[in-house]
């Protein structure tokens, strides 16, 4: 059977899956005994993938960093520091739109683990009182904290594309930049309709024209929990996990948690439903790997002489879509094109970063698409309908800015 029917009819299953509503760490697990079966893997290597999963560091980071911003998020929702940083945000802020993408810019920032369930309770929270469903929600806490990863050199894969193309960072980010300004554009346009500029949340947070707004003490300081997690990651470069920890710690000492709230904070950071969702969904990222499944599809595109632009455009947004990583496509399929495509080149490579991260957004195991629509209960239809597109406008500029490129360079 080719690779291309079995990946196709494993990610069918995985869609219809989570179109029962199915937890996705089970319906990961399936995904992945479904991709034993089809390449016939032993027993052997069913047990090394296996063994792999649980013990990669990865893995444990995820499983660390998750728990970790789940019992964060519960100390700052049950202390109101949730509500105060909105609070504070309406004040400073005349526009709804702006107050809403706030938090998931600003934690997009993170290269981290399962950030995007650090931003969703904030999402929420600005969105509260809104007629606004489920999935547009999902959408935005989603689709705004991504436009960094085209552009910020904390994300390893932009680093990694320059690296292994042997193009300048700055000119990758230059050329990058175009795409993460119309994903934001795109946001907003199949986002937050109708809400108005000054819309009556707004004017109560601000008070009357020309009226100083009192911010109370709780209000001046609710953004520090958050800031001192970004603080040490971007700027000291600790894992997320650590700075989650050293921040959390003295949160519990802070607000004078007694044991038995401590272990309950603890219980619900480590639940059974995040261990078999980091569990599932690393099985099958590393199934993919194990099966040859990736390695394979790249040799089949190269075998069927395709030209080389739509392999640029298919072999990373595949790959992309695959993996739900960038740093995936970006090893597995950037060599493999410089030596299809004779050369590196500025259009090429970046051509090829647009494509394969639309892959990665569109991707149903991208870890941040599995949290978010975890978060909110959305259906993954229903955000579909949005990111698709969204991404069809990130792609049609990429394609633009492709031929511009090959005209100058």
């Amino acid at each position: 059977m080719p690779d291309l029917i079995r990946i196709s009819l494993t990610f069918l299953i995985i869609l219809l899956l989570l179109r029962k509503k199915l937890n996705i760490g089970y319906v990961m697990s399936i995904a992945a005994v479904v991709l034993f079966a089809l390449y016939q893997m032993n027993i052997a290597g069913i047990i090394t993938t296996a063994k792999k999963t649980v013990t990669s560091n990865i893995t444990i980071k995820l499983l660390l960093a998750l728990s970790l911003i789940r019992m964060f998020e519960m100390i700052l929702r049950e202390n109101n520091v949730l509500s105060n940083m909105m609070s504070t945000v309406k004040v400073f802020f005349k526009n709804r739109r702006a107050v809403i993408i706030t938090m998931p810019l600003l934690i997009g920032m993170l290269p981290s683990l399962g950030g995007a369930y650090f931003s969703a309770p904030m999402v929420k929270e600005a969105t509260a009182g809104l007629k606004m469903s489920q999935e547009e929600k999902a959408f935005i806490n989603y689709w705004f904290r991504h436009p960094w990863e085209y552009i910020l050199p904390l994300y390893p894969g932009i680093l990694l594309a320059s690296a292994v193309s042997n193009i300048p960072l700055h000119n990758m980010i230059n050329a990058n930049l175009s795409y993460a300004i119309v994903l934001l554009l795109t946001g907003f346009i199949y986002s937050m309709k109708g809400i108005g500029k000054n819309d009556s949340a707004i004017r109560a947070a601000q008070g009357k024209p020309g009226k100083t707004v009192n911010i109370s003490k709780q209000e001046r300081v609710s953004f520090l929990p958050v800031l001192a997690v970004i603080l040490l990651v971007v700027i000291i470069r600790i894992e997320l996990h650590y700075a989650l920890l050293l921040i959390t710690v003295p949160l519990i000492l802070f607000y004078k948690y007694p044991l038995r709230e401590i272990l309950r904070v603890t219980k619900h950071g480590f639940a059974l439903e995040v261990i078999v969702l980091i569990f599932g969904t690393m099985l099958f990222k590393e199934t993919m790997e194990a099966s040859g499944a990736v390695k394979n599809l790249s040799r089949y595109f190269v075998e069927q002489g395709i030209p080389v632009l739509p392999i640029i455009c298919l072999l990373p947004f595949l790959i992309g879509l695959l993996t739900g990583l960038t740093v995936g496509f970006v090893s597995s399929t950037f060599p493999l094109l410089i030596s299809i495509a004779g050369g590196t080149s500025l259009a090429n490579m970046s051509l090829a970063f647009a494509a394969g991260f639309i892959g990665v957004l569109l991707s149903p195991v991208h870890l941040c698409l599995v949290l978010t629509r975890e978060y909110f209960k959305a259906d993954l239809l229903g955000m579909y309908r949005k990111m698709i597109p969204a991404s069809t406008f990130i792609f049609i500029a990429a394609i633009i800015e492709y031929l511009i490129l090959r005209r100058i360079t």
